[in-house]
């Protein structure tokens, strides 16, 4: 899915539980903004990893 699709999905609440999670994550760390503008390749690795590490940890909560 292209980023604008994605970013779309996102806003009407139209993505699968996985990419919720971690659009969810980004906004808990305050990236949210810089994704939905300039994609989430604008992300530093650590907080790329960050948001992966959170992402797992949450999933095994359930």
């Amino acid at each position: 899915m292209n980023r604008e699709k994605e970013v779309e999905a996102f806003l009407k609440g139209e993505l699968p539980e996985e990419e919720k999670l971690k659009y969810e994550i980004a906004r808990e760390l305050g990236v949210l903004d810089r994704v939905i503008e300039k994609g989430w390749k604008s992300l530093s690795a650590k907080e790329t990893g960050r948001i992966g590490g959170l992402m797992t940890r949450k999933k095994r909560k359930f």
